[in-house]
């Protein structure tokens, strides 16, 4: 009875984007599907509105109401545009920045939304070519303007795309905003969208731009001098076919390096990502061509960015002189280690500084950053919470470095996303720095986990596709509140977090206390009695549901490394065991 009412409810709606208001093909790709003997197709593309998740509007691309197309763009657009004459009514003009990535009908929803913006008259300020999240978040601040939109599914699959859109400060949007837009995205029809464009209110934006965000990051340098003297450490930067090559390696030269190496299968800007399965430096395998290609030139690091350019992968040489990859907390914990260490170095440090990083991020960024007299905030996942932070702290204290085991790290504050643009330029002076200090940037992470203590990590996805994929992880979710873990991997459980309620069970202590968090969040946490730490979360952005672990040992020398690794991966098997996963 209720799949019948389903689809009783999908037809009605899929009925009506057979008007004449959408386009012809459009309609034959709606009417196939209402008469095909199939339904499962129809209902997918049309059993509910795509949502704002902790990236914004993602979806497949495709017709729908459940799929990105001009029409759910244009609904987003007018609904935003809406909001935004509410919300700045006292303004004599209001301005966006639009900007857009690689991916297939990136650059049109892009136009479409310029179109519909100027169509409000609001100025769009459009980028001429595809540019990267970071530069995105920066030219909204540059351009004193009340919000953004920059065309991107991120790292997800070709056949997605996305929509994030940025507030006045280039930041991502957070309550009460994102549910604003959102209300007003549900009160608009086909015939409330303003498809006409005012081409007078949309101005183009060159690559003056890039020249005033480069000159603003060589000023996040901390060891130009080191860069000066190892000037050719080699440095394989692959974009994954993505827009980080349209900067990064002129951010890269800009500060110095002077021995940047392609990999120029992967410098063709194409939304189809033919030499990858996955764009994503997660992804080992969307990396190896820019470790073969550091093999066959001897370079000592590999850089790679996803599609938007946003999050940042590196590989590095262990004492075998073989290529690992680090994952993102491993990069974070370089980072602030670097930051705050050069920083101190430098005598410009004056209590005042902080760091950020996610609830799912190590913990051992916390301690880095604590035992240096650098106070650590921690956030929800999704960096608009870590920008949530710099605005609240913006005049009163100084951001140094921030960011999430998702490979998304942010050095500066003129950006409010995460810049792979900043950690690229940082990492290459990290290892520049070390090697003038007589060490790899292997050993030099070697050596922090000797003194801050050893933390392996790692996460995992379960993809549940779907409609019924999403009831799966709802399910799985209540599963785990409803009969809670009590012990991972031989260690009893002593703290369980619930985010969804915002609610910590100390079990220890016998005792209930509440978690300050500016909302709630669907994540659970569990602490065991040897600091081992489970986070769970279905994603916003994907069709998965994400298990984050985290485990803890002491490393007494360098020498001892492989055997705590091995130790600590085989705990980790025992946890995945234990979880079910």
């Amino acid at each position: 009875m209720e799949n019948n009412e389903l689809l009783k409810q999908v037809q009605a709606k899929a009925q009506t984007w057979l008007s004449e208001k959408y386009d012809e093909e459009t309609r034959n790709e709606v009417q196939a599907l209402l008469d095909s003997e199939d339904k499962t197709p129809l209902i997918e593309v049309f059993y509910k509105d795509l949502e704002f998740g902790t990236g914004g509007l993602r979806g497949i691309m495709g017709v729908g109401s459940n799929r990105m197309n001009i029409y759910t763009v244009g609904a987003a657009t007018q609904g935003l545009a809406n909001y935004l004459l509410e919300e700045f009514k006292d303004l004599d003009q209001i301005s966006i920045v639009v900007g857009y990535d690689c991916r297939n009908n990136s650059q049109k929803f892009a136009q479409t939304v310029a179109d519909i913006m100027s169509a409000n008259g609001i100025k769009a300020y459009v980028f001429n070519e595809l540019r990267p999240v970071p530069e995105i978040s920066y030219a909204v601040r540059k351009l004193n303007c009340q919000s953004g939109i920059m065309l991107t599914a991120s790292h997800n699959p070709k056949e997605y795309n996305g929509y994030k859109v940025y507030w006045n400060d280039g930041a991502q949007v957070i309550p009460p905003h994102d549910k604003n837009i959102i209300g007003e995205v549900n009160r608009v029809s086909i015939d409330d969208i303003k498809f006409k464009a005012n081409k007078g209110l949309i101005v183009g934006i060159d690559e003056t731009m890039d020249d005033a965000f480069i000159a603003d990051l060589k000023t996040v340098m901390l060891s130009p001098e080191s860069v000066k003297r190892h000037s050719d450490i080699g440095i394989v930067y692959t974009p994954i076919h993505g827009t980080g090559g349209q900067i990064i390696p002129k951010a890269l030269r800009a500060c110095g390096f002077t021995n940047i190496i392609d990999v120029p299968e992967q410098n063709v800007v194409s939304g189809n990502f033919p030499t990858v399965k996955s764009p994503n430096p997660e992804d080992p395998a969307a990396m190896a061509m820019g470790v073969q290609k550091a093999i066959e030139t001897g370079a000592e690091l590999v850089f790679a960015t996803d599609p938007d350019a946003d999050r940042f992968g590196a590989g590095v040489r262990n004492d075998k002189g073989e290529f690992i990859l680090l994952n993102g907390n491993q990069t974070m914990i370089m980072l602030i280690y670097y930051i705050i260490t050069r920083k101190k170095e430098l005598g410009q440090l004056t209590g005042k500084e902080y760091t950020v990083r996610t609830i799912v991020t190590s913990s051992l960024t916390q301690v880095v950053s604590e035992r240096n007299g650098v106070e650590m905030f921690e956030c929800y996942t999704g960096f608009k919470w870590i920008a949530s932070v710099m605005r609240e702290l913006e005049g009163k204290r100084q951001y140094i470095g921030g960011g999430e085991e998702s490979y998304g790290f942010l050095a500066q504050d003129f950006v409010r996303d995460k810049d792979s643009v900043s950690a690229a330029i940082l990492f290459g002076e990290i290892a520049a720095w070390a090697k003038g200090n007589g060490k790899t940037i292997y050993e030099m992470l070697q050596d922090i986990y000797v003194e801050y203590g050893f933390s392996k990590e790692k996460g995992i996805s379960v993809v549940k596709e779907g409609r019924s994929g999403a009831q799966e992880i709802d399910a799985m979710m209540k599963n785990f509140r409803e009969n809670p873990i009590k012990e991972i991997a031989g260690s009893r459980v002593t703290l369980i977090k619930d985010f969804a309620v915002l609610k910590a069970q100390d079990l220890a202590l016998n005792e209930t206390y509440t978690l300050e968090m500016p909302t709630t969040s669907n994540v659970l946490q569990y602490f065991t009695e040897d600091n081992t730490k489970i986070s769970i979360r279905p994603s916003g952005t994907e069709p998965k549901i994400k298990f984050y672990i985290e485990v803890k040992d002491k490393l007494k020398s360098r020498a001892d490394y492989g055997a705590v690794e091995i130790a600590t991966d085989e705990k980790i098997k025992q946890i995945c065991k234990d979880l079910g996963i």
